[in-house]
């Protein structure tokens, strides 16, 4: 899943592409580098200046249209939490919305079973949108294998319920992610945890989608600015390919494909796309 965000204050600047032509250059090199996924989002995650909902729609809608009609092959997901948003979108061509603020207009999810489309349940903590997390805390509750399991119980607890309430609400099961949503809600050492369990989370029975690229638990661990942490999420993507993740939110497309084909290649068993060594 390639990011295109609509912004021109993304905290990473190569990920900054309110201009159309940019926006568009991002989607057909995404494509080209193997992206099957492009997530288009017309507001920063975190804090900064308010985006009005008609402005959000400006940015995001008629780039839906765009990128449908000239990238038929691509799946097409919108990033947002407010139900106007991808009622506009699903009606432009959109595939998928990416709620990533866990069902905070909880209209949203009616909006995607009354067209159709795909839904991404996330986990916030009970965050609000475009909020930081502070001093945040998930104690473990009964069945606790690890004291640190009480933000793995609360991920796993949270995205079951936003999955079925998803399903009774229309959404086709198949079409049905989950994403535990690293750092939104969390500190670091909770995301670090929950990329340790990701199996747990992999367990839930819906395709499990990661968000990590360039995250910020990544720069606090490797205490790195976000231009400088490519090495990271790649080794962080391979943790959670292994582990059974399935989608993968990435700014760094190319590289972040030639990781999952390596993956695969180890833990599934595909074959080399060329073995000579050895062999003449």
């Amino acid at each position: 899943m390639a990011i295109v965000n609509r912004t021109d204050d993304s905290f990473w600047a190569g990920a900054r592409q309110l201009d159309d032509d940019a926006a568009l250059g991002a989607v057909a090199r995404a494509a080209d580098e193997g992206a099957q996924i492009v997530d288009i989002g017309g507001v920063r995650a975190g804090v900064g200046p308010e985006v009005p909902l008609a402005q959000e729609i400006r940015r995001v809608v008629p780039f839906v249209a765009r990128v449908r009609d000239e990238f038929p092959a691509l799946l097409v997901s919108v990033d947002t939490w407010r139900s106007e948003v991808a009622h506009e979108a699903a009606l432009a061509g959109a595939d998928l919305i990416n709620d990533t603020w866990a069902g905070h207009d909880p209209h949203l999810v009616e909006v995607a079973g009354e067209h159709g489309v795909g839904v991404v349940c996330s986990h916030t903590g009970g965050a609000v949108p475009r909020t930081d997390p502070y001093r945040v805390a998930y104690p473990a509750g009964p069945g606790a294998a690890d004291p640190r399991d009480g933000v793995v119980q609360d991920v796993v607890a949270t995205l079951r319920d936003a999955a079925e309430r998803a399903v009774a609400c229309g959404v086709p099961r198949t079409s049905v992610l989950v994403d535990p949503t690293h750092d939104f809600g969390k500190n670091t050492w909770h995301s670090l945890h929950l990329l340790r369990r990701t199996d747990v989370l992999a367990g839930l029975g819906f395709p499990l989608l990661v968000a990590l690229s360039r995250k910020d638990f990544v720069g606090e661990t490797l205490d790195l600015p976000a231009d400088e942490r490519l090495e990271g999420t790649l080794a962080a993507t391979a943790l959670a390919a292994w582990q059974g993740a399935r989608v993968f939110r990435a700014h760094d497309v190319r590289a972040t494909r030639r990781v999952l084909d390596l993956v695969a290649a180890v833990r599934d068993e595909t074959p080399p796309a060329r073995a000579v060594r050895g062999l003449g």
